[in-house]
């Protein structure tokens, strides 16, 4: 019997998650039919409520704007999402009592391998472009890639609560700056994460392309950016501004849809507890146009 999974969020009609979902299943052999749903956050709770057991879901994955608030709806939440209280995925478990609802956050996990994927090592110098729900999962990872501090840089101190949130719960010091210092920042940095929505990060890619060539500067001032790696989650438009002003200036730009990937790596071993292996990836890869792993 066929069995369901989707990914919610609003909008929606952009995402890339059916066409990595479907691959792998097809891959896998497994029928499990996924599809993308409009939820807003102010019917999420009915959407969740009118979820039957007998429609035999398995997962949904969970994007903007309702990743904090699914915490809510779900039975428990365990691993990042506990204590980032911001979860990307609900696991739907089968139990004696029924069907347990158990959500996690695999963005951390897909943030990380995205950025080693571009060689990233331990403790880099970051910074991080938002202070929303994706901030959390990104200060997550920097924690795990070893970082003690990153400089946040939000345009509005008094909404990023989760980003603060995230950072103590993790144990890693948070600077929180004006957006509008970003560029010049940027341009030291050996890691830049933006998790900005699609064409917010327009004016800081403005910036960087207005910033001096190295070659147009003397020797003491020269920026130590040309060589720092760019993960911009925001994958529709691509490339985005941003992406393209970072290349120019000669940084190696990760696209969001690296992150996707592999997130949903992790999604689809929860929803159908399968070994996810190097042939799945590749064909995954296939569905949204990467190139494949090496």
């Amino acid at each position: 019997m066929s069995r369901r999974a989707a990914v919610l969020g609003h909008p929606i009609s952009h995402s890339k998650s059916p066409e990595l979902h479907r691959a792998a299943y097809a891959k896998l052999g497994l029928d499990i039919e996924y599809s993308a749903i409009d939820v807003t956050v102010e019917r999420l709770p009915a959407f969740m409520a009118g979820l039957e057991a007998g429609d035999h879901w398995c997962g949904l994955s969970v994007t903007m704007p309702l990743k904090t608030a699914m915490v809510d709806q779900v039975d428990e939440v365990r691993g990042a999402g506990a204590y980032l209280g911001v979860i990307n995925t609900v696991a739907f478990e089968a139990t004696e009592q029924g069907v347990r609802r158990v959500g996690h956050n695999t963005d951390v996990a897909g943030i990380v391998e995205a950025v080693r994927n571009a060689g990233v090592t331990e403790r880099p110098n970051s910074a991080i472009l938002g202070g929303g729900g994706t901030s959390a999962a990104a200060i997550a990872a920097l924690r795990e890639l070893g970082s003690k501090h990153v400089d946040v840089f939000v345009r509005d101190a008094g909404r990023a609560a989760e980003a603060k949130a995230a950072a103590a719960a993790v144990g890693l010091s948070i600077h929180l700056r004006p957006l509008a210092e970003a560029a010049e920042a940027m341009s030291g940095a050996d890691l830049v994460i933006s998790t900005l929505p699609p064409r917010a990060a327009d004016g800081i890619a403005t910036q960087l392309e207005q910033l001096p060539d190295d070659d147009k500067l003397p020797d003491d001032d020269k920026l130590p950016g040309a060589t720092g790696v760019l993960l911009d989650v925001a994958y529709d438009p691509w490339p985005s501004r941003i992406a393209e002003a970072w290349h120019s200036r000669g940084g190696v730009v990760v696209p969001g849809l690296e992150m996707l990937l592999y997130q949903a790596v992790e999604q689809i071993r929860l929803f159908s507890g399968a070994d996810v292996t190097a042939d799945v990836i590749d064909v995954m890869c296939d569905s949204v146009g990467l190139p494949r792993r090496v």
